[in-house]
């Protein structure tokens, strides 16, 4: 059967400080694009997955270029509506050590926090498609931006497609007068697969696990299991919960793993020791466009899957910028214990 995935949520103009220089120090900045939709995307296109990513940009040069820049990457654009008054803009300043990256959104009044259901002609949209993704990100940017979601998913399960989605808890983001707690369930209840952390569960759901301190730099992938339990109970469409683990030693130094459980069974994946972190945003979103890959590929084999995402999420901690680009070879190369980086079992 083919396959072909459809992503949904905003892209954004990503200007990183050079290196490590801090915002005040900084006299240029380094522009991109990325957005954890269109980073999904770029992923599964690099693992030959057919893939259009669907948002709302400006008619201006700033949203040529991204959709340009989406082309490059073998990402469909034929979806994109345009119209609006800006494409939206995030500032990175990469952490090192002791010291947290940082991240100041520029997204107010972006083209897509403007759109409205029926901008989009969803039936269109899902002809030959298999799989729907989109994150807690699009419906925290505006009401109508959760209402355009909700019709995407409702849509989707009409038609019987597999529906994803990445919690993606960002505090800074809902501040239009309603909680994610508020928004999010009418949404997840319409999703198969859920992807999460710890704190996506607490501060969305209130469901966190127990005796859990991630501060500590070590997690342990068992204590999840009622995570993902409990996220089944509220949400029974689900048919798989995956939790990415991530201990913090330091802004450079992380631990990576990750399980999945299938209502049955809890999964686990070998853990990775992250020791010199290139840049860690869209790690998440390398997680996920390996997760549905995996589950597309390797169907029926959830413990290849698994494995596949936390591998490739690894390899994306290597990489500058928000996309993933490595080939599916060299993922499978570091699953068979092909690396430098030692994975710790």
């Amino acid at each position: 059967m083919n396959h072909k995935v459809i992503t949904f949520g905003e892209i954004m103009l990503r200007l990183n400080t050079p290196g490590f220089e801090r915002f005040s120090q900084a006299t240029s900045f380094v522009a991109s694009f990325g957005g954890g939709e269109a980073n999904v995307a770029v992923s599964l296109a690099n693992y030959g997955i057919p893939v259009e990513f669907v948002t709302r940009l400006p008619k201006n040069d700033l949203g040529d270029s991204c959709m340009m820049n989406l082309r490059k990457y073998n990402v469909g654009t034929k979806f994109i509506v345009r119209g609006g008054e800006r494409i939206g803009i995030y500032f990175l300043e990469t952490g090192a050590v002791a010291r947290a990256s940082k991240v100041i959104y520029d997204r107010a009044y972006s083209s897509i926090s403007t759109i409205e259901t029926g901008m989009i002609d969803w039936d269109k949209v899902f002809e030959d498609v298999t799989w729907f993704h989109w994150t807690g990100i699009t419906p925290a940017i505006s009401q109508s931006a959760a209402q355009v979601c909700l019709e995407a998913i409702k849509a989707a399960n009409a038609r019987g497609i597999t529906v994803s989605t990445d919690l993606n808890f960002r505090k800074n983001l809902w501040r239009y007068g309603k909680k994610a707690g508020e928004v999010m369930p009418e949404l997840v209840e319409g999703c198969d697969v859920i992807l999460g952390n710890e704190e996506d569960a607490e501060m969305v759901f209130g469901i966190k696990p127990e005796g859990m301190d991630v501060t500590k730099g070590h997690v342990e992938a068992a204590e999840y299991e009622s995570v993902c339990k409990q996220l089944v109970k509220r949400f029974p469409l689900a048919k798989k919960v995956i939790i990415t683990l991530r201990g913090s030693v330091s802004a450079n130094h992380n631990t990576w793993s990750g399980v999945l459980w299938d209502g049955k069974k809890l999964y686990e994946a070998p853990q990775y020791n992250i020791t010199h972190i290139v840049d860690r945003v869209g790690g998440g979103d390398s997680f996920m466009g390996g997760l549905i890959y995996g589950l597309i590929t390797y169907s029926g084999n959830d413990q290849k899957a698994l494995n596949f995402a936390v591998a490739a999420s690894c390899l994306k901690h290597t990489i500058v910028g928000d996309f993933n680009l490595v080939t599916v070879d060299e993922v499978e190369k570091l699953m068979a214990g092909d690396a430098s980086g030692r994975v710790s079992r």
